[in-house]
């Protein structure tokens, strides 16, 4: 899941075209990317993943693209797509899909907080 040093700048720096900051912190061999407190992307083996749930996943399945399969097992699959390929280098294309991913993040985030008990 290795990351090229040139991969991971220039990413950050499309990402920031459309919304910044934008950070990367590693993780298992990969980055997670994050804007505003969100983890809404990774990276893996040279490719952007974006965050999906229900609202923004049929974008990426309309496209035939498949989820992030970290083991190749066809089983333990994250909620993370591959960024379509032409869309990384036009930030007016690349927009509405981070956009999704930051909202889908959020959709998370909000979720896993209405699980919690406040005391």
């Amino acid at each position: 899941m290795a990351v090229s040093a040139d991969f991971h700048v220039f990413v950050v720096e499309q990402l920031e075209q459309v919304r910044a900051p934008v950070t990367a912190k590693r993780m298992f061999g990969g980055m997670g990317l994050y804007c505003g407190g969100l983890f809404f992307a990774l990276l893996a083996d040279d490719t952007l993943y974006l965050k999906v749930d229900d609202v923004n996943r049929p974008d990426f399945e309309a496209l035939g693209l498949t989820p992030f399969d970290p083991f190749q097992d066809g089983v333990r699959l994250m909620q993370y797509y591959p960024m379509p390929a032409d869309v990384l280098e036009d930030s007016e294309a690349l927009a509405p899909w981070m956009e999704g991913a930051l909202a889908a993040a959020a959709r998370a985030r909000e979720k896993k907080g209405k699980g919690k008990k406040r005391s």
